[in-house]
């Protein structure tokens, strides 16, 4: 790979020479990203790339290519590429996104330029550029005890479960833990110790599921000072989550298990 040349005027790096052609029917767009090097770095700061995007590319194939082709020192998370894994959570223009289910057809900008903004989700300490230290979030996911808890001997067959008992918590079981909720709520960013809406999401899996025993425990739990009343339903995880999940109506829903202490 060749060592990208910079418009010293923009502080934009140009393609290399090695660079592949690019492709018919692309668009040139600038991608501006937060980057940060522990190594080198105070702080975090910027650094743009202007480089060719087809329609159908998402923002997971354009930090593809700055890593491939310009910078290979570029760190991100990624696995599956198809909105399932949840690794690659990130802030696009400034709203928490999977990069790979963010289509550029949808990023292009109608007059002038596009320019797209990619930052760490917030709230999670910065290891390097785009990748954050998720251990806090999953500190606070392992403490709701998401499994099932069920007591006595093991059951000679499977536990039955009607079709309403399975809808009364199937939205939350489509959690893949990408931690966009939880990083987009401003309560998790200035108070870190809230549980956050990921874990209450997954402990309303679990409280609201007929074959579980442990329900009382977790509204124990979550009636903590930093449970779910620090919830200001401010709906930012609702619009964050990838999966569509109702994430502040679930919330809500465990509030009002709490008040009522009923199903």
């Amino acid at each position: 790979m060749t060592a990208p040349t910079t418009n010293a005027s923009t502080e934009t790096a140009d393609l290399p020479s090695d660079a592949p052609p690019i492709p018919e029917g692309s668009t040139m767009v600038t991608v501006k990203i937060e980057r940060y090097n522990p190594e080198v770095d105070d702080d975090l700061h910027w650094e743009s790339y202007r480089i060719p995007a087809l329609p159908s590319d998402r923002v997971l194939n354009l930090l593809h290519y700055i890593k491939w082709y310009i910078d290979g020192t570029l760190t991100f998370r990624r696995s599956c590429a198809h909105g399932v894994c949840g690794s690659d959570a990130m802030r696009i223009n400034g709203v928490n996104r999977l990069a790979c289910k963010v289509l550029m057809k949808d990023m292009f900008a109608k007059k002038g330029e596009t320019t797209i903004t990619v930052e760490p989700i917030k709230g999670l300490p910065v290891e390097k550029d785009l990748l954050v230290n998720m251990e806090p979030f999953f500190e606070a996911y392992k403490a709701i005890k998401p499994y099932l808890v069920a007591t006595g001997n093991d059951p000679t067959r499977e536990r039955i479960q009607s079709v309403a008992e399975r809808e009364r918590f199937d939205d939350t079981t489509k959690c893949i833990l990408c931690a966009a909720c939880t990083t987009s709520c401003p309560v998790y960013w200035s108070e870190g110790s809230y549980f956050g809406p990921a874990a209450i999401v997954n402990a309303h899996r679990f409280i609201f599921d007929s074959r579980d025993e442990a329900a009382e425990e977790r509204l124990d739990i979550l009636n903590d000072i930093d449970g779910v009343w620090r919830c200001r339903t401010t709906f930012n995880c609702t619009d964050a989550c990838p999966r569509g999940i109702q994430v502040t109506k679930a919330i809500q829903e465990v509030k009002r298990a709490l008040m009522f202490r009923r199903r």
